[in-house]
């Protein structure tokens, strides 16, 4: 059985504001000429389908549509719910579109209830485990205490069940979940339970193949065990990432072999540093002129119309930091605030920011600021005085 694995689409989602459906689109292209090309049976999607609870109108549009198309090719497709999902939005409509082949299991009484599938080998029994939060099931599953290495332990113990009456049958699980031994990246939301997040490789032993999502890199934890990742960077710490998909083969003993298929790029990320006057004529970041582009400045005070002017020859400038070259850690002004003017804070603020003080023009564009924010606009007030 050749088994693609994808998961954290985060659909709707954006990137410092840019919207990424478009390019979540091509990724959809690609996942289905993957499909054909690579003779996929069956499609796994570990979790983090929507970036939101509440899915934007043209997310879902994507969704309904890629699916379709799904049920339309060769392939299967297992769909579990993750932490970002809505269970009863994703799995609206479920039982209907399991006659089609398309599997969504988004409730925890789904666990531990297989969907069948068959290849030459014999029977594959697939365990999608929806996000499992641990204080709701606490009760309903009579947890001894709240934690997700308790709750996907239970959940596992319920597949083992389901899986000790099929003697024989190979079994693929998918999860949501920080499992042991994985590195995180900076754009995933945390799941920790007082502080703890992490559930151990174990849980899963015995599992022929565990589909995992949750974490935006790929990784093997072992050779039956792996995060796809998310097939676009949503955070310039990826910038390192390779994003795509696993194509596995399970073959009758378990995984018979492996393949990464990389996703297509549709805009690179960049990282660059330096001082600004240096970065807007070094030719050899002309290769970043049309990446996405995170900017730290060492200049040692800060450069005005620093952002436009780096706009204008990196026009897809999304951060700007400072990290001036020299600066010691900053000391805030310790004057009281008590009986000074609004206008004097405001320039304290700028110079401390910047490092020199405001122009003529700025002081006074600040003075129309503060008295705009009084009830007598020709008094600049003392901050406790009114």
């Amino acid at each position: 059985m050749r088994i693609l694995h994808t998961s954290d689409w985060h659909l709707g989602r954006s990137f410092h504001r840019e919207g990424l459906l478009g390019h979540q689109g091509v990724f959809m292209d690609h996942l289905l000429e993957v499909v054909e090309a690579e003779r996929v049976d069956v499609v796994v999607v570990a979790g983090d389908v929507y970036d939101r609870a509440l899915p934007q109108v043209d997310a879902v549009r994507l969704l309904g549509d890629t699916l379709a198309r799904l049920a339309a090719s060769r392939a299967s497709v297992v769909i579990s719910s993750g932490n970002h999902d809505s269970a009863q939005r994703l799995g609206f409509g479920s039982p209907l579109m399991d006659v089609a082949g398309v599997h969504i299991r988004t409730d925890a009484a789904s666990v531990g209830k297989a969907i069948m599938l068959a290849d030459e080998h014999g029977e594959v029994a697939v365990h999608a485990l929806p996000y499992l939060d641990p204080t709701a099931l606490l009760e309903p599953w009579s947890l001894p205490a709240r934690s997700h290495e308790i709750v996907l332990t239970e959940a596992m113990r319920r597949v083992n069940a389901d899986l000790a009456l099929r003697p024989g049958v190979r079994s693929v699980v998918l999860a949501h979940a920080f499992v042991a031994g994985a590195e995180p990246s900076e754009s995933e939301r945390d799941i920790s339970v007082g502080g703890v997040s992490r559930v151990p490789t174990s849980v899963f032993d015995g599992i022929d193949y565990v589909a995992l999502g949750h974490l935006h890199g790929r990784q093997v934890l072992a050779d039956h065990l792996r995060y796809s990742g998310s097939p676009l960077a949503y955070s310039f710490g990826e910038i390192g990432q390779v994003k795509g998909t696993w194509l596995l083969d399970l073959g009758p003993d378990g995984v018979a072999s492996s393949d990464f298929i990389e996703a297509p790029v549709p805009r690179r990320l960049a990282a660059i540093t330096g001082e600004l006057e240096v970065l807007l004529a070094d030719p050899a970041l002309a290769v970043h002129e049309h990446d996405w582009v995170q900017v730290t400045l060492t200049d040692p005070l800060r450069p005005a119309q620093a952002m436009e002017r780096l706009r204008r020859r990196f026009e897809h400038t999304l951060v700007l930091q400072f990290a001036p070259t020299g600066a010691s850690p900053a000391v805030r002004s310790q004057a009281p605030l008590a009986g000074r003017s609004a206008h004097d804070i405001t320039l304290d603020f700028v110079a401390d920011l910047r490092g020199i003080p405001a122009t003529e023009e700025e002081s006074a564009l600040l003075l129309d600021a503060c008295d705009a924010c009084c009830d007598d606009p020709d008094l600049d007030v003392s901050v406790g005085s009114a």
